[in-house]
């Protein structure tokens, strides 16, 4: 390791860094990202909670109790695939390796595979993309370059569509860390939807990397669904950049793990780009949830929505925040963002920080959060009609969060996440 390190080792993170280990037969710029991403992890260590992106997230569980490489499963851990319809275009990763190829039928100029393979067969776009900046001052995105094992790679050819989504299913089964590094690549004017899904058994710590590239006029929706493990840790990072009009639509339901955290970051750098972000979570008992989003107004005549909700519910903690930027030349440009939540107990809580920050005068923006209880007259109204309380706090809370998903166009999917919310809703008061 001494010939690799360039940096003092901060003490949380040698662990992590004792972890490294070279593979045989890589490519050598992929043997130098991976020294250069060590080094930068060493030098940085773990986020802290001083960084007001990090002070809602506890890592000290990370620190105590270190989470390095898993050793993979046998394939038998990977537990057969409910709930999604049949035919969907399918990869299937565990314990962050890929272990099945597609099933289903992909048009032509559609590209779906794990990163492995596209490191070999497509090293030009990979390579193109994963030397970029986009981990600086990022410690968990470094560490994930230096250490990754697999991913996927999804590369749309200008003009190509996709009008069935494709699935990722990711699985932890083994413990320890499941590095995983994929790269959404679409064409001008392609049009694709992806469904990522994360659970897994047991403790383990998942740190997740999507890098998504939008060519001019392209069309990306992006759904999560997090249901990791009671003991998990689960941090993700999603970094989109949107060409000239292209267009993002995202997703995100949260509904199980100890500590997880996704972070969003979308640059419209082409003039006309469009985001829409939307997410739900629920975190009860002891766990925690963290939605971080950071929109990037580049370019003119940009447009971005957010709407994020949460229930807290026992001694859980949620939090929101949430960052927009308009820049000095980026007039025309249309956002806004709003945070709802809902607090269920005297221990729950909820912390949510939206942002604005405008260097044009040529713009409309907003934001707005709130936390609360559930509406008294409506508890009320729902009781007066014979409903038990326990079953009308229910209904309003599904009904609460139902609008977050409201913005999935497909609907045999969105009827799914639905039923996972409302099965999710039905432990609810069990973790009480």
């Amino acid at each position: 390791m001494s010939a690799v390190l360039e940096f003092p080792v901060r003490p949380e993170a040698r662990p992590y860094v004792e972890a490294f280990a070279e593979s045989a037969g890589e490519p050598q710029w992929l043997c130098d990202l991976r020294r250069r991403s060590l080094n930068r992890f060493a030098e940085l260590g773990f986020p802290s909670r001083r960084s007001e992106s990090w002070r809602y997230f506890d890592l000290q569980p990370l620190e105590r109790a270190p989470l390095t490489r898993a050793v993979p499963a046998s394939v038998d851990a990977m537990p057969s695939q409910s709930g999604l319809r049949e035919g969907r275009a399918m990869l299937r990763l565990l314990d962050g390796r890929g272990i099945s190829a597609f099933s289903g039928e992909l048009p032509d100029g559609i590209w779906f595979y794990p990163t492995r393979r596209a490191i070999g067969e497509r090293p030009g776009l990979v390579r193109e993309t994963m030397l970029s900046d986009g981990d600086v001052g990022r410690p968990f995105a470094a560490l994930n370059a230096a250490l990754f094992a697999d991913g996927f790679v999804l590369d749309v050819a200008p003009g190509a569509a996709l009008d069935a989504p494709v699935q990722v299913t990711h699985f932890a089964s083994a413990g320890g860390a499941a590095h995983t590094r994929n790269l959404i690549n679409l064409g001008e004017r392609s049009r694709a939807t992806i469904i990522e899904t994360y659970a897994g058994d047991g403790r383990y710590w998942r740190n997740d990397v999507v890098m998504a590239r939008l060519g001019p006029g392209a069309q990306l929706t992006r759904i999560l669904l997090v249901e990791e493990a009671p003991a998990a840790i689960h941090t993700a990072l999603f970094d989109a950049r949107l060409a000239t009009d292209a267009r993002l639509d995202g997703f995100g339901l949260v509904l199980d793990g100890s500590r997880v955290r996704q972070e969003w970051n979308v640059c419209l750098a082409g003039t006309g780009a469009r985001c829409r972000l939307d997410a739900a979570f629920v975190v009860s008992g002891s766990d925690a949830a963290n939605i971080v989003t950071a929109v990037d107004h580049a370019a003119p005549g940009g447009r971005t929505r957010e709407l994020i909700k949460g229930v807290a519910a026992g001694g859980g903690h949620g939090a929101f925040q949430g960052r927009i930027v308009v820049r000095e030349h980026a007039q025309k440009s249309d956002a806004h963002q709003l945070s709802r939540n809902l607090m269920l107990g005297r221990r729950a809580v909820i912390d949510t920080k939206p942002e604005l920050e405008i260097l044009a005068d040529d713009v409309k923006c907003s934001h707005g959060a709130s936390v609360g209880d559930l509406d008294a007259a409506a508890l009320f109204y729902l009781k007066s009609r014979g409903i038990p309380v326990e079953a009308a706090r229910r209904m309003l809370v599904e009904g609460f969060l139902r609008e977050a998903a409201d913005g999935v166009a497909d609907a045999a999917l969105r009827a799914y996440l639905l039923q996972r919310l409302s099965e999710r809703l039905g432990r609810l008061e069990d973790a009480e």
